[in-house]
């Protein structure tokens, strides 16, 4: 019994049955193949399930991975977006407020300050247009809210950045306005100079249309309420902008009344 214990029984077994492995594997038997072919025949199918389901990711970690409801969220492009606009929104601030320390100063932005408000307005122009030009015009009015976004506290600044962005964009649709309906009066005049009737009852007719599209409008009307001069608006008569750019031009109640006489 002693002998017996005594033997190095690892030893013999490793190589007892290597000649065994070398004659299965020669013949396209490997022993991971049987050992496989005898456990699925012995362990329960429930059993093996927990080890060989497809959501266990293979060894270092690159198996396959069911995505979770944050890694949706972050694979979200309008959250790329506006994780985006805020970075840049806090980086353009911190470089305006950057140059209002300085003028309180009594001094001036120094060029790397110059630069650094350059990058960062184009940063915030790539991910918002006109971004930078609206959040200035804010901060213009209220240096304090510059303050805040420069140290991540965004909230304020961004309800001023929308109310510019509306500002701005009544402002251009103003603009339009009164370029187009300068653009139909010169037209309307000289058709009526050159005789051209039947043009400049058509002409006369768009004038007449837009004029009516501003009671579907009150938000533009009232922008352009203090751009009648512009508008061709010599009296006024106590109506709506609309009705006032109809009896002044001669397109009140359809009919054509020549050049407003």
């Amino acid at each position: 019994m002693a002998r017996t214990l005594s033997r190095d029984r690892a030893k013999d077994m490793a190589s007892d049955y290597e000649p065994t492995r070398d004659f299965a594997e020669r013949r396209g038997i490997t022993f991971r193949e049987r050992v496989a072919e005898i456990t699925r025949k012995i362990v329960p199918e429930k059993v093996r399930t927990l080890f060989d389901g497809p959501s266990l990711p293979a060894v270092g970690g690159q198996g396959p991975e069911r995505a979770t409801p944050e890694r949706r969220a972050t694979d979200d492009p309008e959250a790329v977006l506006r994780r985006a606009r805020t970075r840049a929104l806090i980086r353009h601030a911190r470089a305006v407020d950057a140059i209002f320390e300085a003028q309180e100063r009594g001094g001036k932005a120094n060029p790397e300050q110059v630069t650094e408000l350059r990058d960062a307005r184009k940063e915030f122009e790539a991910v918002r247009p006109y971004g930078s030009h609206d959040a200035e015009a804010a901060y213009k009015k209220n240096p304090e809210l510059a303050v805040e976004a420069a140290s991540s506290r965004v909230n304020n600044a961004i309800r001023a950045l929308q109310i510019e962005t509306e500002l701005r964009t009544d402002r251009q649709r103003a603009d339009r306005f009164v370029e187009r309906w300068q653009g139909l009066e010169r037209t309307s005049l000289r058709q009526y100079q050159a005789g051209d009737m039947s043009g400049y009852k058509a002409t006369q007719k768009a004038m007449g249309d837009i004029a009516k599209s501003l009671e579907r409008d009150p938000q533009l009307e009232s922008i352009l309420a203090n751009r009648k001069q512009a508008l061709g608006i010599a009296i006024e008569s106590g109506r709506r902008l609309g009705q006032e750019l109809a009896f002044n031009h001669g397109l009140d109640l359809g009919r054509e009344r020549g050049l407003g006489l």
